[in-house]
C-alpha cells in the first residue's frame, strides 16, 4: 500500500530543495542521508569534478544498492536525476485540485524529482511490506539537463545491472521509451577578415554573410520521420562600422539511424566548410558525439516487464519513439538495456509544469509492479 500522504510531503520536500543543474550539492547531501537511513550502501562518484563549473555546488552521482531476498532474480536498476532547469531556485509549490504546481515563478521540478520522489517511496514500500525483491540498484545522476553530464562520466563499471529503467519522461504510468536518437553537436567557426565598412569594406570578409549563406543551403528541421538537423547559435560581430571577422555557430543533428546520423552531419559540415573556402575565409569546425541512440524491441526483456506491470495496475502499454536523449541513451550505450518510463509530469520546462498527485501514486505502484514482475524471472548470468 503506498502511503500518499508520505509520498506527497516528500515530494514538496524535494521541489523547495534548489538543485539546478552544477548545482546539485544540497540535495545529493539529502538523498544520501535518506537512502542510508533506508539501509542501503552508497556510493559517490567523481562526475562533479567533471561539471566544470568551480562556481557551483558540485555533485557526484550517487550509486546505492539495496540488496535483495531473491538470488536468482536479475539486479535491476531505478534511475532519476537531480537537477533541474532554471527558472528553478525558491520553488513555491502549490496544490489545487489534485494537481501541484509552482506559484508561476518558475518551474515546480517535476523533471525529475517525480522520478526521486517515486524511488524513494518504493524502497519504503518493499521495507515495511517485506515484499521479496532482487537485488536494486538506485542511480541518481547529476547535470541531465546540462547535456547528460552525469550519465556520461557516471562510474558505470561499479552497476551490476541487468537492465534498468529511467523515470524521466511525460505521459502518465505504461508509458515507455523504447526508441531515441542519437545526436551530433556541431560547433564551427568562421574566420573573415575586419575591415572599416564605410571606408575599405572592399578590404574584409565578411563572416556574417559567409555564416548566413552557408546557412541558406542547409536543409534543417525534421529531415524525415528519423531525422532532425537545427542551427541554434550564432554570435558574432563587434560594431556597424566593422566588417565582422568572426562568427561562430553552434548547431546539432540527430537521427534514430545512425548512417543518417553521420551522413546529414558531414553534408552541414562540408557546407561550411565549402562556402569558407569560396570567399577565401578560414573555418575551424568540430562535431562532439552527444550520445548513442535507445533502441529495444518488445521482445526485451526490460520492455515485457514494463508492459507487464502496465497492464496490472490498469493502464495500457504504450511503447512510444522519441525526439530526445535522456540518461537512458548513456546507460544503452554502457550495454545495460534501458527504457525510460512516464511519470505524469506535464509541461515540463516551463513556468506551467504540473502533476497530479495521482500520478505519484500511480507511479509507485508502477514500480513496485516492475520489481514483483522482475522478481518472478532469472537472471541471466
Amino acid at each position: 500500500m503506498v502511503n500518499k500522504d508520505r509520498l506527497l510531503d516528500e515530494f514538496i520536500r524535494l521541489v523547495k530543495i534548489d538543485s539546478p543543474t552544477m548545482h546539485e550539492r544540497e540535495i545529493a547531501d539529502y538523498l544520501k542521508g535518506k537512502l542510508t537511513a533506508s539501509g542501503l550502501e552508497v556510493y559517490e562518484d567523481a562526475a562533479g569534478e567533471a561539471t566544470g563549473n568551480e562556481m557551483g555546488s558540485p555533485s557526484g552521482n550517487l550509486i546505492a544498492t539495496l540488496k535483495g531476498k531473491v538470488p536468482e532474480a536479475p539486479t535491476i536498476m531505478l534511475c532519476a536525476h537531480m537537477d533541474t532547469v532554471e527558472p528553478g531556485r525558491g520553488v513555491n509549490p502549490i496544490i489545487k485540485d489534485g494537481v501541484i504546481y509552482s506559484d508561476g515563478t518558475t518551474v515546480l521540478g517535476s523533471d525529475d524529482k517525480s522520478g526521486i520522489s517515486t524511488i524513494l517511496e518504493v524502497i519504503e514500500v518493499l521495507r515495511e511490506q517485506d515484499i521479496s525483491h532482487g537485488d536494486i540498484e538506485v542511480v541518481f545522476t547529476v547535470a541531465e539537463e546540462g547535456g547528460l553530464i552525469g550519465a556520461k562520466n557516471l562510474d558505470h563499471k561499479r552497476l551490476k545491472s541487468d537492465f534498468a529503467y529511467v523515470l524521466d519522461c511525460d505521459g502518465p504510468a505504461g508509458t515507455i521509451i523504447t526508441r531515441a536518437p542519437a545526436q551530433y553537436l556541431i560547433k564551427s567557426s568562421i574566420i573573415g577578415k575586419a575591415a572599416h565598412a564605410g571606408i575599405s569594406p572592399e578590404e574584409g570578409i565578411n563572416a556574417i554573410y559567409i555564416a548566413s549563406k552557408a546557412i541558406s543551403q542547409m536543409k534543417l528541421g525534421r529531415i524525415d520521420i528519423e531525422t532532425t538537423a537545427n542551427i541554434g547559435v550564432i554570435s558574432g560581430g563587434k560594431a556597424t562600422n566593422i566588417i565582422p571577422d568572426l562568427v561562430n555557430i553552434e548547431g546539432e543533428t540527430r537521427s534514430h539511424d545512425t548512417e543518417k546520423l553521420e551522413r546529414e552531419t558531414d553534408r552541414i559540415i562540408e557546407i561550411l566548410e565549402t562556402t569558407a573556402r569560396e570567399f577565401g575565409a578560414k573555418i575551424q569546425v568540430e562535431k562532439d558525439f552527444m550520445y548513442p541512440r535507445l533502441k529495444l524491441d518488445e521482445t526485451n526483456t526490460a520492455v515485457l516487464i514494463a508492459m507487464e506491470a502496465a497492464v496490472a495496475v490498469g493502464r495500457n502499454p504504450v511503447l512510444v519513439s522519441t525526439g530526445g536523449g535522456s540518461d537512458a541513451n548513456i546507460l544503452n550505450g554502457y550495454g545495460i538495456q534501458t527504457v525510460n518510463l512516464g511519470t505524469g509530469m506535464s509541461k515540463v520546462h516551463t513556468t506551467e509544469e504540473f502533476i497530479t498527485i495521482d500520478n505519484l501514486v500511480l507511479n509507485v505502484r508502477y514500480i513496485l509492479e516492475i520489481i514483483k514482475k522482475a522478481a518472478g524471472k532469472k537472471a541471466k548470468r
